[in-house]
């Protein structure tokens, strides 16, 4: 018979297919759809290339340096970690799709490195111009369809039992809390978290808004679990949080095995890594010359072209054949080291889709945790439950959502993390941290109003902490302004090409007024003034693009370049800076305010800043939104309005 579960989990198999197919569609408009020129201009391809150097990495993955020509003008795509095809534009004898697959190391310049899953270069590579392209990455639906009919056939199993729990048809169990466990570095909420996760026997939550210290109670949890787990799983949404629970567990003395491919994660955790580890190990020697051979035995073998006699095909036979021998003797040593490398380790760390790995496959944990579980979709979510016996979330569903691309997926659900469906179910699973250390309370109450229910305290420590003297009355004794641009004809500008707005005058205010900020700085914080960092923030690609270009003509703002940072809202996820500065952009006479209707993407920009927030807007077309009306409410309640004209002709 046919469970409500099941309803569930098929709905969700619909979701992720037409998910993929807008990737699909998206990849095959910006790829296959377009010739050459188009893709360079659209950033997508590099062409013509040339490989500069090839060499032998770690894990015996075969990294090569292309270089495109040095007058190439053409912004592009490309970055660390995406998956990418060489090709050839030619006809080649043999071959029906000559491409190589890899994933990007890095991109200097006009130069990029390529790590790929081959030992050796194929023939083709000889036969005419090359070229690159970006991928689309089947890999996550894979995983995704994968787990979810696993899920489906779940019966009379803990992934059963889990699913059921999660999926909110059952109730989640805990055993009676121990008040004993108790860490000094921990507040009493934090601590009382800690509580909730130990006496959890099927699942746990900790909610942690802005500042609140959730990184820091997730890894005195996971360090409180291998008091009694031999090996726990972590896992994360992005590969930038997985290095940095690396990063904090390692710094706890813990031993932690970074899986992942190396092109995606930070240089500096690479000794953690799989084939960092695997560099160290006694019998990677003997693993290396193997490889070395059989390499030089393919090279040789390469030499000989299309016409050759009977001996050289012979002799090319054999070397191919030596070359198999000794690969086959390199792959069963990188088997026995990987296996020891992994049952060694005190903790595993991953993203989500990287649970699936060959290196995990069989594995059970007594324990995962997942962070950032807010971010991800919930098919994604499961593939490391799937190796469960109890999951750990951590998050916050008031901050970014999962990307969802399709807009019927998004309708239907799919941007639902399965965090927030769990928070709204079992509310009682759910420990939320209350005790924030990053923003001043004038910075931080506007958030903790409207996300979360005025819950949130500042510690005494950040709670009235400020720029300069808050007795002198100038910029910086003030945590928070809004200045509006209402009446002063800033009006919005559509990019044709990009598809994304500017405002141009407002982008020109905002940087003016940061460097009346600095001129502050160089009187009253002479001694500090260079410790300080600054974030400029938009919703919109192209005020950043402006910005960015627009801030290179303000000499004192450069003297300070490397502490200012300039992006998207989803650029400063999880990040901080002393000082933030955000352009919304929108002016028209229509009141259209856009995505900025997703509100907690607003809920990380006005996050962000410890102490000192400014924020630019037309509240004329702002405060046709509840929201933006209550934050201009707010800002006037707190003393932070101002108008425009106050700067414009003083």
């Amino acid at each position: 018979m046919q469970k409500p579960v099941h309803d569930d989990i098929n709905r969700y198999i619909q979701l992720i297919n037409i998910e993929r197919n807008e990737e699909i569609r998206q990849y095959r408009q910006s790829i296959n759809t377009l010739t050459i020129p188009e893709r360079k201009k659209n950033g997508t391809t590099w062409y013509p290339i040339n490989i500069a150097n090839e060499e032998i990495g770690l894990g015996g993955k075969l990294m090569i340096d292309l270089q495109r020509p040095v007058n190439a003008y053409e912004n592009h795509l490309f970055q660390q970690g995406q998956t990418a095809a060489i090709f050839v534009n030619a006809k080649v004898q043999n071959e029906k799709n000559p491409v190589l697959n890899g994933t990007i190391v890095w991109v200097r310049d006009n130069t990029m490195r390529v790590a790929l899953g081959v030992d050796t270069l194929p023939d083709w590579v000889d036969e005419g111009k090359l070229g690159i392209d970006l991928l689309y990455n089947e890999t996550t639906f894979r995983e995704m369809d994968f787990v979810l009919q696993r899920l489906l056939k779940a019966e009379d199993s803990r992934l059963g039992e889990l699913r059921d729990v999660l999926f909110g048809y059952t109730e989640p169990q805990f055993n009676p809390i121990d008040t004993t466990i108790n860490y000094a570095n921990l507040n009493q909420v934090q601590n009382q978290a800690v509580q909730h996760i130990a006496a959890a026997r099927d699942m746990a939550i900790i909610h942690g808004p802005p500042g609140t210290g959730k990184t820091t109670t997730l890894v005195q949890a996971i360090l409180h679990t291998l008091k009694l787990d031999e090996q726990v799983l972590v896992t994360t949404a992005s590969n930038t949080a997985v290095d940095l629970l690396t990063e904090k567990l390692c710094a706890a003395g813990v031993t932690v095995l970074r899986l992942g491919h190396p092109a995606r994660i930070n240089e500096t955790l690479l000794e953690h890594t799989l084939d960092g580890q695997m560099a160290m190990h006694p019998d990677y020697k003997r693993l290396q010359n193997f490889r070395k051979e059989a390499h030089n035995y393919r090279r040789e073998a390469r030499k000989y072209k299309r016409t050759f006699g009977s001996e050289q095909r012979e002799e090319r036979k054999m070397m191919l054949e030596q070359a198999k021998l000794l690969m086959d003797h390199a792959k069963m040593t990188e088997r026995y080291i990987v296996q020891h490398l992994v049952d060694k380790a005190q903790v595993i760390c991953c993203t989500l889709v990287g649970a699936s790995s060959m290196e995990l496959k069989g594995k059970q944990f007594k324990t995962v945790f997942i962070d950032e579980a807010s971010q991800a979709m919930l098919p994604a979510t499961f593939i490391p439950i799937a190796k469960a016996q109890k999951v750990v979330f951590a998050g916050d569903h008031c901050q970014l959502p999962p990307t969802v691309k399709s807009m019927e997926a998004q309708q239907k659900g799919l941007a639902i993390s399965l965090f927030e469906h769990c928070i709204q179910h079992h509310p009682q699973a759910a420990i939320m941290l209350q005790v924030q250390y990053r923003m001043n309370e004038k910075i931080m109450q506007f958030s903790s109003n409207e996300f979360y229910d005025s819950q949130l305290q500042a510690a005494p420590e950040v709670q009235h902490h400020l720029l300069g003297d808050a007795r002198m009355q100038t910029l910086l004794s003030t945590p928070l302004d809004f200045i509006d641009t209402a009446g002063c004809g800033f009006d919005e500008v559509l990019n044709g090409n990009t598809q994304s707005l500017s405002n141009q005058q407002e982008a020109k205010l905002l940087l003016d007024y940061l460097t009346q900020i600095y001129e502050r700085l160089e009187i009253e914080c002479t001694h500090t003034v260079w410790e300080l960092t600054v974030g400029i923030i938009s919703p919109y690609k192209q005020q950043v693009v402006l910005i960015k270009e627009m801030l290179k003509n303000y000499a004192l703002l450069m003297r300070y370049g490397t502490q200012i940072s300039v992006n998207t809202v989803d650029g400063f996820q999880g990040q901080e800076r002393d000082i933030v500065a955000i352009s919304l952009v929108r002016s028209n006479d229509r009141n259209e305010i856009g995505f900025l209707k997703d509100l907690r993407r607003m809920n990380v920009a006005l996050t962000r800043a410890r102490k000192k927030l400014v924020v630019v807007g037309d509240s004329a077309t702002l405060g046709s939104h509840h929201f933006y009306e209550r934050w201009i409410q707010y800002t006037e309640t707190a003393e932070a309005y101002h108008s425009a004209w106050e700067f414009l002709y003083d």
